[in-house]
């Protein structure tokens, strides 16, 4: 396979890396393994789907906004940088959970490039965003402690250098400044949307990864549906136990139904190619399922609760 990207590091990162390594037995492959699962998006678009659906909608406008940004401009900044991931370089650094697991390690457009790390990028900004929804101390505390496990995490297995941990931290942490600071001041969402999206969109001249257009695809469904739902929707959260049960696992079961379904009518050896058609179809695809899901889906709950005040009323 031909070697892309570029190779930078500092002299001490893969000798440190392959000495976490040397100390980890099969326990601790997983038990890395597992906490990187909190950085990744599936873990952080669970969570913000039970704020955003179930308990604090404004909330979830807010920490969503966050992380769409965070997703989009982390890919962006690694396609400037284009450095490789550590395993690709060292033999003594094992790659010991890949980014895709189906696709061939060594896969640069698959498994992403390196610099900076997406996971600790993603840590800072999501959970931040958390804590300053939440206006509590112990969430800043939780915060502090999942940025430090999650990069600690991504060097173990492989994947990133600790510079690329320690950029990723910085960056979360700026777009949650600056976003938290945009959120206030701009009164018409729409113009901030508008805004991050034409910026968003240079990506499309340079970038050659699947995660920018996961991420940009993402961003511009969730800002359409966030749009759509406050003017043609207007759902109210519940705390009721079991409609916060079903509005998440419904959800859920309609974004992989939905992702899934999308893919049907392209042949397999498109949707697997790094080429600029297949890019565009993952763009549309998570742009077409975000807007369903944060616009369209949540018409279902004002239609449930009216079947429930009619059962009430009777």
């Amino acid at each position: 396979m031909e070697k892309l990207g570029n190779t930078f590091y500092l002299g001490w990162e893969p000798v440190f890396m392959a000495w976490i390594q040397g100390w980890m037995n099969d326990f601790g492959v997983k038990f890395m393994s597992f906490l990187t699962l909190f950085g990744e998006e599936y873990m952080m678009v669970a969570i913000f789907a039970f704020i955003y659906f179930c308990w604090d909608k404004e909330a979830g406008v807010f920490i969503g906004t966050n992380l769409m940004v965070d997703l989009t401009l982390n890919p962006m900044v690694k396609n400037i940088f284009l450095r490789r991931r550590p395993y690709m370089d060292h033999e003594a650094v094992k790659c010991l959970k890949p980014v895709d697991k189906k696709a061939d390690i060594m896969d640069i457009s698959a498994q992403g490039y390196s610099f900076p790390s997406g996971h600790s990028n993603n840590s800072a900004t999501f959970y931040g965003s958390i804590a300053q929804a939440l206006k509590k101390r112990w969430m800043w505390v939780v915060t502090g402690c999942m940025m430090l496990l999650i990069g600690l995490s991504r060097v173990s297995v492989g994947v990133h250098y600790p510079t690329d941990v320690l950029a990723g931290w910085a960056i979360g942490i700026v777009i949650l400044v600056v976003m938290s600071f945009l959120q206030k001041k701009v009164e018409k969402k729409w113009v901030l949307y508008l805004v991050l999206i034409v910026l968003s969109a240079s990506g499309w001249f340079y970038c050659r990864s699947n995660d920018y257009f996961n991420g940009f695809g993402m961003m511009t469904g969730f800002f359409a549906g966030v749009l759509f739902e406050h003017k043609f929707v207007r759902f109210k959260e519940t705390r009721t136990w079991y409609r916060m049960i079903l509005r998440v696992a419904v959800g859920g079961g309609l974004f992989l139904a939905l992702n899934s379904l999308l893919k049907l009518p392209f042949p397999k050896e498109l949707l697997e190619s790094a080429t600029m058609p297949q890019y565009i179809i993952r763009f549309l695809r998570y742009a077409v399922v975000v807007f369903l899901l944060t616009g369209v889906y949540p018409l279902s709950f004002r239609l449930l609760d009216r079947v429930e005040e009619r059962k009430k009323a009777k």
